[in-house]
């Protein structure tokens, strides 16, 4: 119909879909189920980012991003066959194995992390579970990062009981220990070990009191339904779901088995943004691996869909990250301000 006044369209009405809810478990706990988290992918792109933005704002400063640096302090040489993993001894990828990093240069590049913005500072070490002595040489290196005044997060593979308490006791935030996919696609691409060795990681971690670093991958061949069944497991971990919650997009690397993958649609990607941050409303979510590969308008809805923290620093472990400065640019013409210390 016209305005009576100017002649224009006036405005309609417009349809809105519900958000898909989570169902309660016999304790009246909620808990998302993969057809809940599925329902909520289905959505009409514009209605998944309203109500994504929605939550983010009731929980967080829609304007503040977390910058985290992210260290391979120990390269190369794991055991595991994990299908997208250059660090692999499986895969011939030309990456060489290392040793772990003396103290002082983790020390150093820490020091030049606080420096360019970073208030979270992650060490990473190709170990397919690290022995007590590992753990202690690493409690040393958190220890180290500690002291230049950076939060301080790891990930080293499994561990095993009394290994968390260590970490703990040196001074770790976060532990980082991805379940990488939903439990059905999870054989897929790893087979040196099963699902539950990571959720056994993961209880020791919270049963030292450590905060949780969780996420996954997309892109790597699975269904939208495993992407929902991914979810799904990290948003019903007991007794919560993580502090910090990764979404990786697959970096496809010459030599292993995923490196003829197809690309995965970007708006799917928004996608699981937006349903990370619905469902698993205080979490920091992270635009993690990947974003080398993203486009700016790519990125920019990743954080209108709730994104609230980044990996910061032109390298991640062994594959490239897009430049600080290119980071800080693309930052301050969306008006996000990185977290302060």
């Amino acid at each position: 119909m016209t305005s009576p006044v100017s002649g224009a369209v006036a405005a309609q009405p417009s349809q809105f879909h519900a958000r898909p809810a989570p169902a309660a478990d016999a304790a009246g706990a909620q808990r998302w189920t993969p057809a809940a988290v599925e329902a909520l992918l289905e959505l009409p792109f514009a209605d998944l980012l309203y109500q994504a933005q929605t939550v983010h704002r009731q929980h967080h400063d829609p304007h503040e991003v977390e910058l985290a640096t992210l260290l391979s302090v120990k390269t190369g040489g794991c055991p595991e066959d994990c299908g997208y993993c250059p660090q692999s001894v499986h895969h011939d990828t030309g990456v060489a194995a290392g040793k772990l990093m003396a103290v002082d240069e983790v020390r150093a590049a820490a020091e030049r992390a606080r420096a360019a913005g970073a208030t979270r500072f992650c060490m990473g070490a190709a170990w397919r579970a690290p022995k007590d002595r590992d753990v202690e040489a690493v409690a040393e290196l958190v220890r180290a990062v500690k002291d230049v005044g950076l939060e301080t997060c790891a990930t080293l593979g499994m561990l095993e009981d009394g290994q968390a308490q260590t970490l703990r006791a040196a001074g770790l935030d976060y532990y980082n220990h991805n379940l990488d996919s939903a439990p059905d696609f999870y054989g897929e691409i790893i087979s040196t070990r099963d699902y539950q060795d990571r959720l056994d990681t993961l209880q020791r971690v919270r049963g030292a009191g450590l905060r949780v670093c969780c996420g996954g991958i997309v892109g790597m061949g699975e269904s939208r339904r495993q992407r929902a069944a991914l979810i799904a497991q990290l948003a019903n971990l007991s007794p919560t779901y993580p502090e910090s919650v990764p979404i990786n997009n697959l970096v496809k690397v010459q030599g292993t088995p995923l490196a003829a993958q197809p690309d995965l649609d970007p708006l799917e990607f928004v996608r699981m943004i937006a349903v990370a941050r619905i469902t698993m409303p205080r979490a920091r979510v992270r635009l993690s691996a990947g974003r080398q590969q993203m486009s700016e308008a790519v990125q920019a809805l990743c954080f209108v869909a709730g994104a609230n923290s980044i990996f910061h620093g032109e390298k991640l472990l062994t594959t490239g990250n897009p430049e600080v400065a290119a980071d800080l640019d693309l930052l301050g013409r969306l008006g996000l301000t990185p977290r302060s210390a």
